[in-house]
């Protein structure tokens, strides 16, 4: 049967809340909007009237699609060029989703996504409903078909992997600025000490390119490793600049709710540089780079007001 315009009316009422959780569980936007969409096809072709609960109809369908498309996505990473990190979302792009709680701030952090890569489907689907989304364990178990009590173990097993590699801090829009602005002014110091200072001892660096554009794809480790390749990644390079197409515009943001340093040439975001930060400092440095990941971003950034730029890098 044709869709009514009532049953379309729900779907587009629920696709805000289907991309937040599609994102979550995929990482990636371009991916949540394939399978919002696919969801929406499967709501086209069945009869509507026959369903009761029309939300956690498209729920449980659109949670099956990211399973699958999870599963067959971590064959596809095992042949990914280099390191494989989510795409990150700037301020204001509405599939970051509800924002109330610490638990759905947290649920999609920069950090706490790429985290979420350990865990299993299913723990990742149990992990997202429940802290972001809120839903009881009797509705997570009838989505996944699971029973109740394998769903609060999955959460159990979830939250462990999560928390045993998060060192995060949450912070408010100025203090993030403040950060960004701190550590641009040491990296671009041309001296190491200055980022040495504003680093946690065991903290990282790492880049996903995707192959198109280079990236460090294994992790520097340790303040003074980091701080040495932070300095050379802001010395200015011919070579750099013939990379990127030219000098970007360098501007303080946030992404993910976290500190982030965003690259824009001419109107394009060629590069967002999420800052984990911690108690003791900032503990992550993750670069994305991958032009397939920063269309959205792009996008989005047409749309914002994001002031003027700091500085122009390289």
């Amino acid at each position: 049967m044709p869709l009514t315009p009532d049953d379309v009316d729900r779907f587009v009422a629920a696709r805000p809340r289907l991309e937040a959780i599609a994102y979550r569980l995929l990482g990636s936007a371009a991916e949540a909007e394939d399978a919002v969409q696919e969801t929406f096809l499967r709501w086209q072709a069945t009869d509507a009237d026959r369903i009761e609960v029309p939300e956690a109809w498209l729920t449980k369908v659109l949670t099956n699609l990211c399973l699958n498309q999870l599963t067959s996505a971590r064959a596809r990473r095992e042949t990914y060029v280099g390191e494989w990190l989510p795409e990150p979302l700037l301020a204001g792009d509405p599939m970051l989703g509800p924002a109330d709680t610490a638990e759905q701030r947290e649920s999609v952090s920069y950090a706490v996504l790429t985290l979420m890569e350990r865990l299993s489907p299913n723990e990742r689907a149990v992990y997202v409903l429940r802290e972001a989304f809120d839903y009881p364990h009797r509705e997570i178990a009838e989505i996944l078909d699971l029973t109740e009590s394998a769903s609060q173990q999955l959460l159990h097993r979830a939250k462990q992997h999560v928390a045993d590699g998060k060192t995060r801090t949450e912070i408010d829009a100025a203090a993030a600025r403040r950060i960004v602005e701190e550590f641009l002014a040491a990296a671009v110091s041309g001296h190491t000490a200055p980022l040495v200072r504003l680093l946690t001892a065991d903290s990282l660096a790492i880049g996903d390119g995707g192959g198109k554009v280079p990236a460090r794809a294994k992790a520097f480790e340790g303040a003074v490793a980091v701080a040495k390749f932070l300095r050379g990644l802001f010395k200015p390079a011919e070579a750099k600049r013939a990379i990127i197409g030219g000098s970007p515009e360098v501007y303080a943001s946030t992404a993910n709710g976290d500190p982030a340093v965003v690259a824009v040439l001419d109107g394009r975001v060629v590069g967002i540089m999420c800052l984990q930060v911690s108690l003791d400092g900032i503990a992550a440095f993750r670069n994305q780079v991958n032009p397939d990941k920063l269309v959205r971003a792009t996008a989005h950034w047409a749309t914002a007001d994001h002031g003027k730029p700091l500085l122009h890098a390289f």
